[in-house]
């Protein structure tokens, strides 16, 4: 038996499809002394029992560039390596029984084609000649996806593996890591036993690929890698007399799908509530094992079953299996570097979609790792998007029962998580939530999003129509724009930089003049060295030495970490002050005359111009009052210590109410801010957009001080632009917008709405997306006619390179 070798520059662990494509592409990418050891025997943990199902189409453009590499890759990985992976495309299809479904396949069928990903809407008569053996009789919609296809999860595995070993990688099994060696931040060796020998393996980098154990390992580590098993049922028929090759069948609204495999028919579930699985450990022994049956918990999926598949009802069952799978808190997998760490990678936790995103997430890591930075936008799965709350085991078990089943769940536009709720509130929550507050959920805090009236079911009621919070929402953004609304902003991330140093660090990672004075607020952005950006932040400087970065609540923890990474030997200290202060918002119109109702302060432009704050009195208690918007109206942010906040809270309800001040929620502000034409972090903008493209150049430093991304601003400008942002209003009043809806210009598909919402103010939806425009001017763009396709249909659109709402920002300077 070989052992591992005493120095390499990665160890992987974990020897599933996960870790042997990590290996493949770190090794094409010219890696040398790469190692990845497995306890057992390669694909034996959730790999072996996958069912093998690659499909091209997932929620985002990047999401679908790494499934669609997978698929390339698979097809060319026997010729490669003489390892038979089973690949073949044989389609998939998607039926929808109801209207709400229907209305979701259409509109995933035109994302598909914003992606370039083939697609075909079919009838029910055209599902019955492609897919002859299912009950079609209450189908609503069909798409069709040619270049869908499956194949064999171990082999495509295996193949992986041998290709990695053919350029070098030493890959060793029954071969268990025991522990890590750390110094600071840094794992400096891998510890290891087999066949009662044991060593350590000294090493630069090393990578969970740990599968159902990567939460384990990860606190092994000292990294958080949130992750729970659950129970994965499917059952296979005895063979079917005449079935031939079919495509994947999809029934979503029965939580089922079809795979046709050697003749044989293949039923899987992702069942609305499921079975957690592991809470006290996985046993040392475990390997290709399964779990025991649970026909009762499979039944009536399966009598949906034989109802939708009548064959169903004339062939035995040649095998039950029940095997476990790994699910995130939310449905993505993990993938990055961690935070935490600073040479520990992460791949795990696939949500049983293992096979089809293995190729491109081994490609893309790979890429980073070799690199020091993101190949493209990947904060779908970044893992520093995951909360250090999120490592609960008591919170990844009630997760985890939703989590399985939300993958063939309706995926309405809003729809919120319905377990583990609670953990993160605010210190008005309790306040909010009396006067009618609806709450949404985001890394773990409750947020207001919508407000219901007397009488009005305080819930959310989904629909890709308007939903049943539609006029409320409406009404708290006319409040805003007429009047003056109320709103909690508390869940953003507050990051206090501190150190004599502070000042020069911030001009070192900021792309805006930080040199300011003491009360002045900075809108900059943090970029990459491609001009990219990776955080989209508010910096208020607070004294000589100190300053305070504002974050979106979902990236703080991503952002702080960004910024530790770029320290140096600049002398500054980060620390996270998000709970310590509360946030409570006061905009519109009517604004200074509530302040003025409630604090002695002078809250006039010459005081308190736009972008500067003050520290007030406010009621009986203090705060600082900073006088910035993210709804494009006058306003003021306060932080309030948390202790004080539902005084302040109470203060200004009392003062308002003869106002007609509003309680609104986050859904105005969104849709708000789309009107103003302000860019969303994650959607907008990202670590792939260039600051200029994105339309942010007003933000960049007007002085020759370096900063991180300089180099690529100097060189858009000479390049020229190749897509601008540009702000899309309907022609008709009726549509939604969400996000992903291709945009089409004189005709042809150039793009896809990054972000949508509805504009009260402006009686249409608008949506935000990138045009190309290489070569081309400001006005040649404008000069186009322009449709964005909804559902299949398209609706002529207006576009703006300025917003549509106060393009000059007169009313948030009055």
């Amino acid at each position: 038996m070989a052992f591992p070798p005493e120095k390499a520059r990665v160890v992987i662990v974990g020897g599933g499809v996960i870790g042997c494509s990590v290996a493949y592409h770190l090794t094409q990418l010219g890696w040398k002394d790469v190692v990845l050891l497995e306890r057992k025997q390669l694909t034996s943990g959730t790999t072996w029992h996958a069912a093998g199902l690659i499909a091209q189409l997932r929620a985002t453009q990047n999401m679908t560039r790494l499934a669609k590499y997978s698929q390339e890759l698979y097809g060319k990985l026997e010729e490669e390596t003489e390892v038979a992976t089973g690949f073949r495309r044989n389609g998939s299809i998607t039926v929808a029984l109801s209207d709400e479904r229907r209305e979701e396949i259409l509109r995933q069928a035109s994302m598909a084609r914003a992606f370039g990903v083939e697609v075909e809407e079919i009838s029910p008569s055209e599902l019955l000649n492609r897919y002859p053996h299912v009950n079609a009789s209450d189908v609503k919609a069909a798409v069709y996806l040619d270049k869908d296809g499956q194949g064999d999860p171990a082999n495509i595995a295996l193949a992986l593996a041998k290709g990695a070993k053919m350029r070098g990688a030493k890959i060793l099994e029954r071969t268990k890591v025991t522990g890590f060696g750390k110094e600071g931040r840094r794992i400096t060796s891998v510890s290891w036993e087999a066949n009662d020998e044991s060593g350590t393996i000294e090493c630069d980098h090393v990578v969970n690929c740990a599968g159902m154990w990567g939460h384990d390992v990860g606190r092994q580590m000292g990294v958080n890698v949130p992750l729970h098993a659950c129970e994965h049922f499917y059952i296979v028929t005895e063979t079917v007399p005449g079935l031939t090759q079919l495509p994947t069948l999809r029934v979503p609204e029965e939580c089922a799908y079809y795979k046709e495999d050697a003749g044989k028919m293949l039923l899987g579930a992702f069942e609305p509530l499921a079975k957690p699985w592991g809470m006290n450990g996985i046993s040392e022994d475990f390997e290709f094992d399964q779990l025991p049956e649970d026909f009762d918990h499979f039944e009536p999926i399966l009598e949906m079953a034989v109802n939708r598949m009548p064959l169903l009802a004339e062939t035995g069952i040649h095998t039950f299996f029940n095997g476990p799978e790994s699910f995130t808190p939310d449905d993505a997998y993990h993938l990055g570097l961690a935070p935490q760490m600073d040479n520990v990678w992460v791949a795990a936790g696939f949500n049983s979609i293992g096979i089809q995103s293995a190729g491109g997430a081994g490609m893309a890591l790979a890429a980073w790792m070799d690199t020091g930075e993101k190949p493209f936008d990947l904060g779908d799965v970044d893992i520093a998007r995951m909360q250090p709350f999120q490592g609960n085991k008591t919170y990844l078990f009630e997760r985890s029962k939703e989590t399985l089943g939300l993958l063939y769940a309706d995926h309405f536009p809003y729809r919120q998580k319905a377990t583990a709720r609670g953990i993160r509130r605010s210190p008005l929550h309790d306040a909010l939530k009396a006067e009618g507050a609806v709450m949404g959920e985001l890394a773990g805090w409750e947020r207001a999003n919508w407000f219901a009236d007397e009488g009005q079911t305080a819930e959310y009621q989904y629909s890709w129509k308007r939903q049943n919070w539609f006029g409320n929402a409406a009404r708290e953004h006319k409040a805003i724009r007429e009047n003056v609304g109320i709103y909690d902003m508390s869940s953003f991330g507050k990051i206090r930089v501190d150190g004599p140093d502070a000042e020069a660090y911030l001009n070192h990672i900021s792309a805006s003049n930080l040199s300011v004075p003491t009360g002045k607020i900075v809108y900059s952005q943090f970029l990459n060295t491609r001009g990219g950006i990776e955080a989209d932040v508010t910096v208020t400087r607070l004294s000589e030495t100190a300053y305070l970065v504002v974050t979106p609540a979902a990236t703080r923890l991503a952002d702080q970490e960004w910024m530790r990474r770029h320290i140096g030997d600049y002398r500054v200290t980060l620390t996270d002050m998000t709970a310590a202060e509360a946030v409570i918002c006061v905009m519109g119109p009517n604004a200074r005359t509530l302040l003025e109702r409630v604090s002695p302060n002078d809250f006039s432009n010459g005081t308190n111009p736009f972008g500067t704050f003050q520290e007030i009195e406010i009621g009986m208690g203090l705060a600082r009052a900073h006088r910035v918007t993210y709804v494009g109206e006058l306003g003021w942010e306060l932080y309030v210590s948390s202790d004080m906040a539902v005084h302040v809270f109470e203060t200004l309800r009392a003062a308002g109410r003869d106002m007609d001040a509003k309680l609104c929620g986050l859904h105005m502000m969104d849709s708000c801010r789309i009107e103003k034409g302000f860019r969303h972090f994650g959607h907008d903008i990202s670590s792939e957009d260039h600051i200029l493209e994105a339309g942010l150049g007003f933000a960049l430093k007007k002085t020759d001080v370096a900063y991180i991304g300089r180099d690529a601003v100097m060189r858009k400008h000479e390049e020229g632009l190749q897509k601008r942002m540009v702000q899309f209003l309907l022609s008709d009043p009726e549509p939604l917008l969400y996000h992903a809806e291709p945009v089409i210009r004189e005709g042809a598909i150039v793009g896809y709405l990054t972000s949508g919402n509805y504009g009260h103010t402006l009686g249409a939806a608008v949506g935000m997306g990138y045009v190309p425009c290489e070569g081309q001017t400001a006005q040649d763009v404008l000069a186009s006619s322009y449709e964005i396709e909804i559902a299949g249909q398209r609706v002529s659109a207006t576009p703006s390179l300025k917003p549509f709402y106060d393009p000059k920002s007169e009313r948030v300077k009055v």
